[in-house]
């Protein structure tokens, strides 16, 4: 696959996110402009390339008959979780400086805890993402 082409394997498996957004516009711009994704579908859905990842960024909605009962939403208190995005970088500080300037919401600044440093930001619709720095440092 090139860097933006749609997300559709010739073998094995790809692994993409599903975000729900309650502005598809807002969050695409986020993970373009702040995060340096690229479009690869634009509308609803919409596809951003990010690294070697994808994030699929739709509206939310009722259910359907291949998942009956199911309701997709936007987080209801963005401070409980059940899943995150985690992304890895090879300089947090740096990403840190660089997302921020570009108007990220991080929770902390990055917080060194042995293994790794990390911190965490929202996107718009409070969807929590990890950023994180291995150390090198191996468990005692």
């Amino acid at each position: 696959m090139t860097d933006r082409e749609f997300p559709a394997p010739t073998e094995g498996i790809v692994l993409t996110q599903f975000m729900v957004s309650g502005d598809v516009a807002a969050s695409r711009d986020f993970y373009v402009n702040v995060l340096g994704g690229a479009v690869v579908l634009d509308g609803e859905p919409t596809i951003v390339k990010l690294a070697n990842s994808w994030i699929i960024i739709n509206v939310g909605g009722g259910p359907t008959d291949d998942k009956p009962d199911v309701y997709l939403d936007v987080p209801a208190d963005p401070n409980r979780v059940s899943a995150f995005l985690n992304i890895r970088v090879a300089d947090i500080h740096a990403s840190y400086a660089e997302w921020s300037e570009k108007g990220a919401d991080f929770l902390t600044p990055p917080i060194d805890r042995g293994r790794e440093i990390r911190c965490y930001m929202r996107d718009p619709d409070g969807h929590l993402i990890e950023v994180g720095q291995a150390t090198g440092v191996l468990a005692e």
